[in-house]
């Protein structure tokens, strides 16, 4: 039996709804954003997992609760899977990010691996603290079902990362919208990705809804 980690974005909030930069600021989950992770827990509680891992943010973790209350494991929290911090920009709409701070908004926008966010991380930085959760995951967990909840960025960021894809990349080759489940198996071949961004498990009304 192989590794099999899945990647679970938090439900939605009102920053991720509207679309404001939200990485070091913790929203809570909207009602709808709540439903997410009620759907999630209710699709997957069925499933023999080893392990939950969890970005320390209250969001991440109010996504997680369902699926750990339903079959009674706590999360690991985990520092390097919270999401990139934007700095300056934390609360703002890329409208206004791009007339308060157009220069470092338009480096940033051109290669975000090595460009940071006015006063925040790079994506690179954002890869070596995230690949830190999942070697961990690996040394400790040579099969089984392993969950992480974490972030937009932070989980596109590492599956460039595992799938050789350039992290400067991240935004533009990989979606993550709210509520959406990755999952990644790992074999001696190394990993393969067995799923990007799955919402199945969400009803029609909340796969439909606006904002990211």
């Amino acid at each position: 039996m192989s590794l099999t980690v899945y990647l679970l974005r938090h439900g939605q909030t009102e920053y991720s709804r509207s679309n404001f930069f939200c990485g070091s600021l913790d929203p809570e989950l909207t009602t709808d954003g709540l439903e997410m992770a009620k759907a999630f827990a209710t699709a997957y509680s069925s499933k023999p997992w080893t392990a939950i891992f969890c970005s320390p943010m209250g969001r991440t973790i109010a996504t997680a609760k369902p699926l750990c209350d339903e079959i009674g494991i706590q999360p690991e929290l985990r520092d390097g899977l919270k999401e990139i911090n934007y700095g300056k920009w934390e609360g703002k709409t890329p409208e206004t990010v791009n007339l308060e701070f157009h220069d470092d908004h338009i480096r940033w926008l051109a290669d975000p691996a090595w460009y940071a966010p006015s006063g925040g991380e790079m994506a690179i930085a954002i890869a070596s603290r995230a690949t830190q959760v999942i070697e961990e995951i690996k040394h400790r967990y040579s099969s089984g079902n392993v969950l992480i909840v974490s972030h937009k960025a932070t989980i596109r960021i590492m599956l460039c990362s595992l799938l050789g894809i350039d992290v400067g990349r991240f935004r533009y080759r990989l979606g993550c919208p709210v509520g959406s489940v990755s999952i990644v198996e790992f074999s001696s071949h190394g990993p393969l990705l067995k799923a990007l961004a799955d919402r199945i498990h969400l009803d029609e009304r909340l796969r439909n809804l606006p904002g990211t």
